[in-house]
């Protein structure tokens, strides 16, 4: 960000902590793009996906103060808006344990062939997958969670989340293989 634009941002987000409507307007037209890549990757919907990021951005809002000007925001607030999707599934109840860590051994590790696909056709596998193997995957692939954390967060075991991991990995590599005998498709 360029001494200018810092300055103007921290303008921002002085002005959200006085719960002033233009700086939080500001902010959410700053940060919508972001918050909506981070949501649309836990939810199947466009729509549910708006829905949960307003959720995040009113928790923003609600808690700007505990932001340490100091921090990078980015961090802060994917973190508000990831535990938001991830309350909006434990709450909608979607998230099933998918398989045991016994029934995931077997799958074989492939090649990385991801290079070789769109972003948009990953991102729409990656949402084809079931709920709690879509989140186990964002989490921990995307977000950097750990197994340990992952557990904690949805209320699942360890092996439950290595498991659901595992399985989503092999259903991506599923899809990207039929993907790619018939990139038309």
């Amino acid at each position: 960000m360029s001494r200018n634009n810092e300055t103007e941002f921290q303008q921002i987000i002085i002005g959200c902590r006085t719960r002033n409507r233009r700086s939080q307007n500001s902010l959410y037209r700053l940060f919508y793009p972001y918050g909506m890549s981070v949501c649309i990757r836990y939810l199947k919907s466009e729509s549910e996906a708006i829905s949960v990021l307003n959720d995040g951005f009113l928790k923003v809002f609600r808690n700007i103060r505990k932001y340490d000007p100091q921090q990078p925001f980015k961090p802060w607030f994917r973190k508000i808006v990831v535990n938001t999707a991830i309350n909006h599934l434990k709450k909608k109840k979607k998230l099933k344990i998918e398989v045991a860590m016994e029934e995931a051994k077997n799958i074989p590790d492939k090649d990385d062939i991801l290079s070789r696909i769109h972003y948009q056709d990953l991102v729409a596998m990656v949402q084809s997958l079931s709920t709690a193997y879509r989140t186990v995957f964002n989490m921990y692939v995307i977000d950097g969670f750990k197994h340990e954390e992952i557990a904690n967060h949805l209320g699942i075991s360890v092996s439950t989340s290595k498991s659901n991991l595992t399985r989503a990995r092999a259903s991506l590599r599923e899809l990207i293989a039929k993907k790619l005998d018939n990139p038309y498709a």
